[in-house]
């Protein structure tokens, strides 16, 4: 184990714990300096240090050993939404993540035959190979609406069109540094991947936008290195024109600021009134001055009937399902959850937690002590 050491493994698990080499060194017992030696290969950690390593950061032992495959990214290879406001370790944990969700995505394929890559500009897509986008954002957003077959209306279940074009999409729950990262995607692994967190707000409307704003990301920035703040508003234009086309949405928005028919609009379209409200200014339909004392009345109207934010779980069609699915598929020929572990080194419960897989545990009926007669009521096991 001590030889077989990869130190690319402990810098993956710290990040994914948000743990800091200070901290590590700390629980170790050992100087920071000694961390940054582990992870750069200058040095190993003593036999006796590796069980509590794991300990630590909350993996099998296994997981230290060389020869799996390692999507290995860093900070300039993922476009981040919310960049500004994202620190370094929160980055640098989502990029650890993403590593995971690449990894996860390559056990399946090997046993499941996931859609083909069908991306335009993206180097590793298997449809349209070398077939290239306009590198203007709507003029992009149209060609790529055509090349889907889209057309110019609303677009719905727009995630899962994206997993059905190749992308990985994954989804997170229950992590408050992946909250704060917001979205971010990835054009440098063999499939395009995109991860969406659970925003602030919950909201449905958000939640879709994310996806177009990375998928902007995805076909006109792939060569380029992230964090240009021009990249961001690049991609909000490409995420308007691909969910609002300028066409169709043009006759349909009010020619003043009516927010109950943008209301009405936004169920149709699947776009926020704030989104479509800066879409009017945007197309010249609302003075600057107009778009801002909408806004301040809209900020009013929150939470009312039609103002109010929808959680993505009420849209299946919203949520990715590619990789859970795959594991069924996967499942029906034999797999299961513990060799899927084993194979990953990773423990149970992250792979259940990865899949969205909730643990199937038995229920206990109480029987009555004379007759054996099963009580109405259950009992969940321990």
């Amino acid at each position: 184990m001590h030889q077989a050491f990869d130190p690319t493994r402990l810098t993956q698990a710290r990040n994914l714990v948000g743990m800091t080499k200070r901290r590590l060194a700390d629980e170790l017992g050992v100087t920071p300096a000694a961390v940054s030696q582990y992870e750069m290969g200058t040095n190993r950690p003593r036999p006796d240090l590796l069980p509590r390593l794991a300990d630590v950061l909350e993996v099998p032992l296994t997981f230290f050993l060389t020869g799996r495959p390692h999507a290995r990214l860093d900070s300039s290879a993922a476009h981040f939404r919310s960049l500004r406001s994202t620190r370094a370790y929160q980055r640098a944990k989502a990029i650890a993540f993403t590593e995971q969700v690449w990894e996860l995505t390559y056990a399946l394929e090997k046993r499941v035959q996931l859609p083909l890559v069908d991306l335009p500009g993206f180097t590793g897509g298997e449809v349209h190979p070398g077939t290239e986008l306009p590198s203007d954002p709507p003029a992009a957003a149209r060609a790529l609406r055509a090349a889907w077959g889209l057309g110019i209306g609303p677009i719905t279940h727009l995630v899962r069109r994206l997993e059905a074009h190749g992308i990985v999409v994954y989804a997170p729950q229950r992590d408050e540094d992946m909250r704060s990262v917001d979205a971010f995607s990835t054009s440098r692994l063999p499939r395009p991947v995109i991860v969406l967190t659970p925003n602030k707000t919950d909201d449905v409307y958000r939640h879709r936008f994310s996806a177009a704003h990375e998928l902007g990301h995805l076909v006109l920035h792939g060569d380029v290195t992230p964090g240009d703040i021009t990249q961001e508003r690049e991609a909000d234009t490409f995420a308007a024109e691909f969910l609002t086309p300028r066409e169709t949405i043009l006759p349909e928005l009010p020619a003043r600021a009516d927010l109950h028919r943008l209301s009405q609009l936004r169920s149709s379209w699947g776009v926020s009134v704030k989104s479509l409200l800066y879409r009017c200014r945007e197309l010249g339909l609302l003075s600057d001055s107009s778009a801002s004392r909408a806004y301040q009345r809209l900020h009013s109207l929150q939470g009312q009937p039609g103002f109010a934010s929808e959680p993505p779980a009420g849209y299946p069609g919203e949520l990715p399902a590619l990789l859970s699915q795959a594991f069924a598929l996967a499942c029906d020929h034999g797999l299961t959850i513990t060799d899927l572990a084993r194979e990953l080194a990773w423990n149970v419960p992250r792979v259940r937690q990865m899949l969205g897989v909730e643990e199937q545990r038995p229920v206990l009926r109480l029987l009555s002590g004379e007759s054996r007669d099963v009580l109405p009521s259950t009992i969940p096991a321990p």
